[in-house]
């Protein structure tokens, strides 16, 4: 490498890092007055109460984000369909759990039936328009309503929950009076674990770095002999794979039901879009920021819910169209 290009990534990398300062001095400079005025209005209980369940429900929100987002940032495919992706690939945990009596096996078994989904979906209906953003978006739209009616005409329209294996049923305790259900830790533990693995894969594997160069300039990596059809397969199945998966771990503390497709979808597109499309750290910040906002939003001020979840998501998108840590296309 020359010393102009050595030069030239420092350049990058400095001001990535001055924009990342930007952004967590402009995120204090916020939270702590709502943290302050917060803690005037409940107890220090009630306010670790809230701030785990924001942390819980921002931990599901990523595992349906953080896939979201890797196939939008390679395929720049917005899949509208992940919705259905969660709800079915839930129902199928629910059921294998019933049938087997194991949990993981639940979880597993969401994952791979939407994998072999999200084959299907990639290489029979979405490759065949690949670059066509309406008809794209139109199909991904259609499938999840395909998808919820399948779903209600298998499942039925009555609300359902996965059975818990004993370990992960009833509370926690924390020191002398504070009690959390173990499920909820159980889901946290779960996504940092996620988010490690994938941080891992892209940063420090060959298999991230293709991903990533096939971000910045796919052509160049198809040029270079990388079959890079394949490569975006192997990132819509493992997103899809995700999305089961987090279908069977939202059942555990979240009814599934007819409709809860859209409403999931909702909480993640405003999850990537606060976030930053494309970027697996901004999937990690915006989920905790919209988990945090929908649970404290709940518990002050419950008649003002989406008013406060969407009102940070259009002054974030008039201030930083591309998100919290998104880079401008």
């Amino acid at each position: 490498m020359t010393e102009a290009a050595v030069e030239a990534e420092h350049v990058v990398v400095d001001s990535v890092v001055r924009d990342r300062i930007r952004v967590l001095i402009i995120t204090l400079a916020i939270a702590i007055p709502l943290i302050a005025w917060t803690l005037t209005q409940m107890s220090t209980l009630a306010f670790f109460t809230q701030i785990l369940n924001g942390l819980s429900f921002g931990a599901l929100l990523f595992f349906l984000a953080s896939g979201f987002t890797m196939i939008f940032g390679l395929m720049r495919i917005a899949n509208l369909a992940h919705g259905g992706f969660y709800l079915m690939g839930g129902y199928v945990g629910i059921t294998t759990t019933l049938v087997t009596g194991q949990f993981w096996l639940g979880l597993l078994a969401g994952g791979l039936v939407i994998s072999c989904l999200g084959l299907f979906v990639e290489r029979i209906l979405l490759r065949r328009i690949r670059g066509m953003e309406k008809p794209e978006v139109l199909l991904t739209i259609g499938l999840t309503f395909v998808i919820g009616d399948f779903s209600l005409a298998v499942w039925g329209g009555d609300p359902r929950q996965i059975e818990k294996p004993e370990y992960l049923k009833g509370a926690f305790q924390i020191g002398d009076s504070f009690f959390y259900p173990k499920y909820r830790l159980f889901v946290l533990a779960l996504a940092i674990l996620l988010g490690s693995f994938l941080f891992y894969i892209d940063r420090k594997t060959k298999i991230g770095a293709i991903v990533r160069a096939g971000v910045d300039d796919r052509e160049t990596v198809a040029a270079m002999g990388i079959n890079i059809k394949a490569v975006f397969t192997g990132a819509f199945i493992f997103g899809a794979f995700i999305a089961g998966m987090s279908g069977v771990i939202g059942a555990g503390f979240l009814s599934l039901l007819p409709g809860e497709d859209f409403v999931i979808l909702l909480f993640a597109l405003v999850v990537v879009i606060i976030g930053g499309l494309g970027s697996l750290e901004g999937a990690a910040l915006g989920a905790v920021v919209v988990g945090l906002i929908d649970a404290f939003a709940k518990a002050l001020v419950p008649e003002l819910s989406f008013f406060t979840l969407f009102a940070p998501m259009a002054i974030i998108l008039m201030v930083r169209p591309n998100g919290l840590l998104g880079r401008a296309s």
